[in-house]
């Protein structure tokens, strides 16, 4: 630091600035000076702490975002970023609550609705007719205060009411329809694939609409091979990726 309170920056290296201030922020996050969730000063301090244009630090921020250091989250500010989360649910049933625990993240959940509606391509994958009531839940993931998933769910309102009155802040689905109707999920079909979000969508999530997403598709099922539950979630992309593991056919 030098003797005006700045930290030193060659100005006379070949070096561009905002690569020397994009390196001293890295450094800080690898020395856990800035941990995993903490804000990062402000552009404008910033510039005051290294002596240099807005634009400088602007493109140093852009590129530790890019490099994944960094998330950015709407009206709150740039934060150091957690490690992306290796989801498990391509290879087990697990809740959400469950294997955030097992990483040594407090899970929560915000109820956003559940009603009953109508949707006919809801109707059509659980194999009901297109008039059907259903359940429609929706709900925003998180992970210590981070928002994951933004999840959508349909399941059969007149087989399943009682999921009416359950507090899904608290419960989970699988659970409650093991516990309520002793029907444990015995398989799920998934589909992905990465999409820009939408307004709405990257609002949840505190992404920017240029950020993609991965968007998942499930479907599933009972013992009895009966469809109960379809769902459409969206899963911020600078926070997690996916492990699938293959086999060779005998």
């Amino acid at each position: 630091m030098a003797a005006d309170g700045k930290f030193l920056i060659d100005k006379e290296s070949p070096i561009p600035l905002y690569y020397q201030v994009k390196q001293f922020l890295v450094s800080k996050i690898k020395a856990k000076e800035y941990s995993p969730g903490d804000a990062i000063p402000t552009e404008s301090e910033l510039c005051e702490m290294f002596g240099v244009s807005r634009p400088t630090v602007r493109q140093a921020l852009s590129e530790l975002v890019n490099d994944g250091h960094l998330v950015r989250m709407k009206g709150k500010g740039t934060f150091v970023a957690y490690p992306k989360i290796d989801a498990r649910f391509f290879k087990n049933l697990q809740s959400f609550n469950k294997e955030m625990r097992e990483k040594g993240m407090e899970p929560s959940t915000r109820v956003i609705c559940i009603e009953m509606r109508t949707d006919e391509t809801a109707a059509q994958i659980l194999g009901l007719p297109a008039a059907s009531p259903l359940i429609y839940l929706e709900r925003l993931r998180y992970a210590d205060d981070m928002p994951m998933v933004y999840l959508e769910t349909y399941l059969p309102y007149e087989r399943f009411s009682a999921l009416y009155e359950v507090d899904f802040s608290v419960n989970s689905l699988y659970e409650s329809l093991d516990r309520l109707y002793g029907l444990p999920i015995y398989k799920v079909r998934r589909n992905f694939e990465a999409v820009l979000p939408t307004t709405k969508e990257a609002g949840l999530l505190g992404i920017k609409k240029t950020q993609p997403i991965c968007f998942v598709t499930t479907i599933a099922t009972t013992d009895q091979n009966e469809d109960v539950e379809y769902s459409l979630a969206r899963y911020r992309g600078d926070m997690n990726k996916f492990s699938i593991e293959l086999y060779r056919e005998p």
